[in-house]
Formats: C-alpha cells, structure tokens, sequence
C-alpha cells in the first residue's frame, strides 16, 4: 500500500469530517469541564480531532447535532445491539418509571424472576444475580470463585477485554510470561500477583499456568473480540472444559460481546458448559443492565457457606444492581426485541455483509481476512485471520483504520470506533449492509489509485 496516497486520502477525510460538523466541533471546545472533554474517556477513541455529538437515535439510525443520519453499525458497541430506544423496551422503561413509578426501591419485581429464567433457557445457568455492567458482573463472579475454590489467582487470555477488571490487564510477553498489559492506568498491584495468562488458542500454554494449582478461574470470552474477531480453532474450547475440570478451575464464559453469536451466545450455539456465565450491555436494550449466572451445584456451594457475606459487605453487590428499572428493561429486550427470529434475521445480514466486504477484498488482491461471530462481522489488515490475541494486536494498523472510518462516516456509515467491526440489529436491512459494501469498495479504490 502507498502509504503517502493513504496519509493524503486521510488528512483530506479529516478536513471533510471537520467541514460537515462545525456544531460537533464547538460543542467538543467548549466542553471544559469535562474530562478529556467527553462525559467518558473512550468517546475520544473515534477517527478524527473529535467525536460527532448525539441528537437523537431509532433502531439502526443515529443522527448528530449537524444533522447527519449515520447508518449505525457501532449500535453503542453492542450495548444497542437491540437497536436504538426499541419500542417495547421503551414502553416498559416509561410503565415502570412514570406509570408505576420506584426505579430503584431496593424491593425485587416479578420481573426479576422472568428474566432468571429465560437467561437460563438460553444459556442453561440456572442461577441467575444482577448487576449494573458487565464488568461488575465479572468482579463478582471473580469474588465467587476465589471464595468457593480457596484459589488466588484468575487465568485470562491475552489481550482479552473484560470491561476495566484489574486481573485482565495481562499479556503473555516476548519471553512467553505474563506481564502488565501497556497502559493500565493505576494498577493496585502487579497483575502477576493476581492473574495468569494464557494466548487463545493454545491449550498447550493454558495447562502449563494451571499445573501451578493457583487458578481458582478461567474467565474468558468463547471467541476473542475486543481485540478483532478471533475465533476457536476446531478442538480448543473443549479442550479448554477439559482442562479446567482436570486441574479443579471453574470456567467463566465472558458473553458479553459474543452474544452476537445467538440468542444463547456462543455458550448455547456452541454447546459450551461454562460453571458461570456473565452478560451485560446488549440484555437491557440500551438500559444498563448485566448479570452472572452460576450453575445449581455452584450456586448451593456458595449458599451453604456460612462464612461468606452474600447479602451485606461480602463485595457481590451493589445498591442499584437488580433494580426495578433494569429489570423491566431486560425483560422487555429478552420478551420482545432480542429474539431468536431477531437473531436469525441478523446472521443472515452479517452473512450479507462479510459476502460484500470479502468480495471488496478480492477485487484488490487485497492480504486482508474478514471474521464473523453470528450477527457481528470485522474485517482484518492481515490473511490469514489472527489465531491469537498478541497477533491480532500486531496487526493493527491505526492510519488505515482511521482513514476507513472517517471515509465511512463523512458517507454516512458508523462502524465501531475501536475496529473495523460492524454489529446487526433487528432494525438492520440489507440495503444498509449493501451500502456499506458499496462505500467501502469506492474507499478501497481511492487507495489503490
């Protein structure tokens, strides 16, 4: 690739993106006091001298305070999987907030019961607790598997993404040993003191850190994602259930971003058998919502114990976990809008989609590699597509990644900021899947003259 012609096209993508939004562009100046100027840091992980400002968004449509329609594919990354402000959902968060008011009352609903249920039909974890985020989901089921396996330490995978859990932030270094991943902000220890860390992928490398007798979990998503798309090679999620049986590890399915994989995740397409299950962003339709699910023989384990504080100040909760509100959201999002036809309809517009971006790809003779996960698809700078997540991380490529997304988004099509990844939602059709294939092909030809 003429890096000179992309460094060209780039700057003069930037420019337009500047043009087209002189209202985003002051409300990003004035925004003093904010930090970084965003209401939350990662907002300023976008394409660009700064983020375009939300006006409003419906199903898979996002408009900015300029008044540009964005096909949206980024849909909050994942967390408007359900698409934007669904209609059911919307009903129920105004019936239980205006209607029959109490939000937060520190009270269960019936709700809560409906969606434990439904949770385990899909996933098959019977006992189900409620959180706020993923990432607190993911604490707890830490806290709960230290507890019951009387173990310290908690396995992940490198360069995998759990939300902002401090064991997570580990990779497998130039040595093959686990090390500080770069950029962790405020670490309280070093992370070898609490973690271990295994490339995806290798069962190999995975027995050698669970022969220490140390780990009391395995926390890991079913197939990378926050890294780009890596998906299990034939063999190695059974094999990764056999391993932690062996060596007396609980598993911890992280589906929170593979949920795009079906109305069960990968755990239910799979057939996976996971001790605990967490899920978060996607299951309140916009509303934040998460949870963790615990097997029978695990969730009577944990009750039965006297010594654990699961009601106060054990660490396993929080005073808006569980409220009324999320609840009614998820209910409605799981009922109604996230559906098993809704997933189906999705994975065949994915499947529409990586057809056009593959097609894209081979016209140019371009070594890229194109990876789907059910109703998520992301196309790579590299072929084949990375089996681990260190080399997923090495084939990054920040100016054509920046380029592309700003070529996409002056034409009016959002992909997620931190990838190349693009997320169905019920309200997807295929002529937004056909206009992206169409925008990205005229992109490619750009660069390649």
């Amino acid at each position: 690739m003429d890096r000179t012609r992309l460094r060209h096209l780039l700057a003069r993508e930037s420019a337009e993106a500047e043009r087209r939004n002189p209202r985003s562009r002051a409300a990003y100046d004035r925004a003093d006091h904010l930090f970084g100027r965003v209401p939350m840091t990662w907002m300023n992980k976008t394409a660009g001298a700064f983020p375009r400002y939300l006006d409003s968004a419906r199903g898979a449509r996002v408009t900015d305070i300029d008044g540009h329609e964005y096909i949206d594919f980024c849909l909050g990354d994942t967390g408007a999987m359900a698409g934007h402000s669904p209609a059911p959902v919307a009903e129920a968060v105004a019936r239980r907030y205006a209607e029959l008011g109490g939000a937060t009352a520190m009270l269960p609903t019936e709700d809560a019961e409906w969606v434990g249920a439904e949770l385990t039909r899909r996933f098959g974890l019977t006992r189900w607790s409620f959180s706020l985020t993923a990432t607190d989901a993911n604490r707890w089921a830490i806290r709960l598997a230290r507890a019951v396996t009387g173990r310290p330490k908690i396995l992940v995978n490198s360069y995998c993404y759990h939300g902002s859990v401090d064991e997570s932030l580990i990779v497998v270094g130039p040595d093959g040993r686990g090390t500080a991943r770069e950029g962790n902000v405020g670490a309280p220890c070093d992370v070898t003191l609490t973690s271990r860390v295994a490339e995806f992928n290798d069962l190999d490398q995975l027995e050698r850190e669970l022969a220490h007798g140390d780990v009391a979990a395995v926390l890991m998503e079913p197939a990378l994602t926050n890294i780009g798309i890596v998906l299990p090679e034939p063999g190695y999620l059974t094999g990764v259930r056999e391993l932690t049986r062996q060596y007396g590890t609980l598993l911890i399915n992280d589906e929170t971003h593979t949920f795009s994989a079906g109305p069960g995740g990968c755990t239910a397409a799979w057939g996976l058998e996971p001790d605990m299950l967490t899920i978060g962003k996607a299951i309140g339709g916009g509303i934040p919502a998460g949870a963790y699910g615990l097997s029978a023989d695990l969730a009577d384990r944990l009750l039965g114990r006297t010594d654990l504080d699961l009601v106060d100040m054990g660490g396993v909760g929080g005073t808006l976990a569980g409220n009324a509100l999320s609840v009614a959201a998820t209910r409605a999002t799981l009922e109604h809008v996230l559906t098993d036809d809704a997933f189906a309809r999705m994975e065949k517009l994915s499947e529409r989609f990586e057809a056009g971006v593959r097609a894209g790809i081979e016209a140019h003779g371009l070594p890229w590699s194109v990876s789907r996960l059910g109703a998520r698809t992301e196309y790579r700078f590299v072929s084949p597509a990375p089996r681990t997540g260190t080399e997923s991380a090495a084939a990054a490529d920040p100016e054509l990644e920046d380029f592309l997304h700003l070529y996409l988004a002056n034409r009016g099509i959002l992909l997620t900021p931190f990838h190349n990844m693009a997320l169905m939602c019920p309200d997807t059709t295929e002529q937004d899947v056909d206009t992206h294939t169409e925008v990205f092909a005229a992109a490619l030809s750009e660069l390649h003259g």
